[in-house]
């Protein structure tokens, strides 16, 4: 009973985990563009009832620019972890049943891949593709696939040598139909919660990105932008301007973070109980 409680108290928080998420990104992509629009008399506004996060150095209202900007860094860390898992259950189910050279080239190239510092390499892919959000997102999602392709790769390995494996190739089944019917089926719960799990990265690349000015236009209501354009105002007094955007960036992180450890016990039967 206790075990079945410790369950179901890990289902009750990873759904009000994934509720919180989904709110903050339908919030900020339902947000029409008026809101924000500038307005110089209420610029330099500290916290307030009318603005929570207070208001910027246009009278721009700071809770709805964070909220914009956290709805856009869901979206693009969202698409580029699961390009970026797919990759990586890709290139490590090869590796571990291709054997031999293709396995010992595979893994060559994810330590040499994985010798590049990743911030080194986005800011090359970013600059190389015109900066943006496609360049972005395409640069996290081709920088974040080594770590978990490594972890695919070592439960293949664990599980292409067993009795069942062994018995379907021996009645002369295909090694894409082993891959389909018995390698994915085993692989996919490490590879749903590597994907969770490479999900607060990829936001948290996408923003330090966008800070240093290699990432979205400085246009677009991201995070990275918030903070980048906050800096120079903190000595004005405008505090502000900078712990909100910045802590509900870090409250972001963090519940996604929890959620991947969450979606991990409940897959895991030894956490489960724990």
């Amino acid at each position: 009973m206790k075990n079945t409680n410790r369950r179901l108290a890990s289902i009750i928080i990873a759904i009000a985990i994934v509720a919180i998420l989904v709110a903050i990104y339908l919030s900020g992509a339902l947000l029409p563009e008026d809101a924000l629009r500038a307005d110089f008399s209420q610029k330099f506004q500290p916290p307030s009832l009318d603005h929570p996060f207070g208001t910027d150095y246009l009278g721009r209202d700071m809770f709805v620019r964070t909220i914009k900007g956290l709805s856009l860094s869901l979206t693009i860390g969202a698409i580029a972890s699961v390009i970026s898992a797919i990759i990586a259950l890709i290139v490590g189910t090869t590796a571990a049943l291709g054997k031999g050279l293709i396995d010992h080239a595979i893994n060559w190239f994810i330590d040499v891949f994985m010798s590049v510092p990743h911030t080194v390499l986005l800011i090359l892919i970013s600059i190389a593709l015109a900066q943006g959000a496609m360049g972005l997102l395409i640069g996290i999602a081709l920088t974040h696939w080594a770590s978990l392709a490594r972890l695919v790769r070592a439960e293949v390995l664990q599980i292409r040598d067993q009795q069942f494996v062994l018995a379907a190739r021996r009645f002369g089944k295909s090694p894409f139909w082993i891959a389909r019917k018995h390698i994915l089926p085993h692989v996919l719960p490490q590879f749903f919660v590597g994907l969770i799990l490479e999900f607060p990265h990829a936001i948290m690349h996408e923003s330090g990105l966008t800070f240093l000015g290699f990432g979205m236009p400085p246009e677009q209501p991201a995070v990275g932008i918030i903070l980048s354009e906050s800096m120079r105002y903190i000595s004005a007094g405008a505090w502000w301007l900078v712990v909100f955007p910045g802590l509900a960036l870090v409250v972001l992180v963090v519940l996604i973070e929890a959620l991947g450890t969450t979606v991990r016990r409940l897959f895991e039967p030894r956490q489960a109980q724990m």
